[in-house]
């Protein structure tokens, strides 16, 4: 009995372990329309600081400041995925943002198919 209760003690905690690695990985969700509307906003500014060529850690530095994200881990995830996903993409500025805010507001806040996931 208490191997069988033991197995299934380790079986659930593997399942819960895979099931928090699974949501670590993707890209923070926006949890409502403003939050894909700010989401847009740092993707404007990002992809921006991307095209005049500011270092990525000098871009973070000042979306940093700009957003008031220096204390918000979600926060803080959410622009660093939109900084990373902009010094890759080619498209404009504008349609980059555009992007990204039609994917969230079509996906119940899901970003991961524009911001990608973090593998």
């Amino acid at each position: 009995m208490k191997t069988a209760l033991l197995s299934f003690s380790v079986s659930a905690l593997a399942v819960i372990a895979t099931l928090q690695a699974s949501a670590a990985w993707a890209a923070p969700r926006a949890e409502s329309a403003q939050e894909c509307a700010i989401a847009a906003d740092m993707a404007i500014v990002a992809r921006s600081l991307a095209q005049e060529n500011v270092q990525r850690e000098k871009a973070s530095s000042i979306m940093t400041r700009v957003y008031d994200v220096a204390e918000s881990q979600r926060g803080k995830a959410l622009m660093n995925d939109i900084i990373e996903a902009a010094y890759k993409d080619q498209r404009p500025s504008q349609r980059f943002a555009e992007m990204l805010f039609s994917t969230c507001m079509k996906s119940a806040g899901n970003m991961d198919t524009v911001l990608g996931s973090r593998l």
